[in-house]
């Protein structure tokens, strides 16, 4: 069974692990000094913090595959619906070793499908630092798939 996974950018980890508790009434199931994870059964979510996006608020959603079958399928919807699509086997990221396939959505939010494999002592592949100045999250390729897709005509509220 597949997992809702949400990523958001915080400001304070500290000010948000509490919030976040208290909200699920549960505390994280990784804590790090700069993420914490908390694996809901009910609402079945995957939840992590970071203060490492550049932006603060939601970096990324995706779905957590049990399997290496799950993730695929998820792929395979992505590349049969001819929506951008980034495959990442092997990455390092948030702590884990997993296999991730990339897209994003109409109004550019990154979603990824993954499949954990294994835990990673470092929160990414580059041990990036939250200041420099990448994509949203050290595993987000949000600039390589926004080049995919055509520029949308900017609104005002």
């Amino acid at each position: 069974m597949k997992r809702l996974h949400v990523h958001v950018s915080v400001k304070n980890l500290a000010d948000s692990i509490r919030f976040y508790s208290a909200l699920f009434a549960a505390e994280p199931a990784v804590t790090k000094t700069d993420y914490a994870k908390w694996m809901l059964d009910d609402p079945r979510v995957n939840f992590a913090i970071s203060e490492r996006g550049q932006a603060k608020g939601l970096d990324h959603l995706g779905i957590q595959a049990e399997n290496a079958d799950e993730l695929a399928e998820l792929g395979q919807r992505l590349k049969a619906a001819d929506l951008p699509h980034l495959a990442q086997p092997d990455s390092n990221c948030c702590y884990a070793k997993s296999d991730k396939h990339w897209s994003l959505d109409p109004s550019g939010i990154a979603w990824e499908a993954f499949h954990t494999l294994d835990t990673i002592p470092t929160y990414g592949e580059h041990g990036r630092a939250a200041t420099e100045a990448t994509a949203t999250s050290c595993c987000s390729p949000v600039q390589q798939l926004t080049s995919t897709v055509a520029p949308k005509a900017s609104t005002c509220c």
